[in-house]
């Protein structure tokens, strides 16, 4: 029998994450004004401050991981602690925004 799925794939959500709060390379914007210019940026950081391992993550990310990977991608920050990557948007965007 076939299971109803409970909500988008996480495929599905990475996709729109990346169509729709990554930044467009506005060149007369950084990367931090481009975020947090889009409507839909107060949602993501809301949403990933609720995440269990949040704190957990910022804080490996930025005693660890930041200091060895300063230029590190929100992508490969994803892929190496395993976390969504909306979460590690708002991570590296945090950190760097002092």
């Amino acid at each position: 029998s076939t299971v109803a799925s409970a909500g988008p794939s996480t495929r599905c959500m990475t996709s729109y994450v990346k169509a729709n709060l990554l930044p467009t390379q506005n060149p007369f914007m950084s990367m931090s004004e481009e975020y947090r210019a889009n409507s839909l940026w107060h949602i993501l950081v809301e949403t990933a401050k609720t995440l269990p391992m949040y704190n957990s993550h910022m804080s490996y990310a930025r005693d660890k991981i930041l200091p060895e990977s300063p230029k590190i991608t929100p992508e490969q920050l994803s892929q190496r602690l395993n976390m969504p990557l909306g979460e590690a948007i708002v991570i590296l965007e945090e950190l760097r925004s002092g």
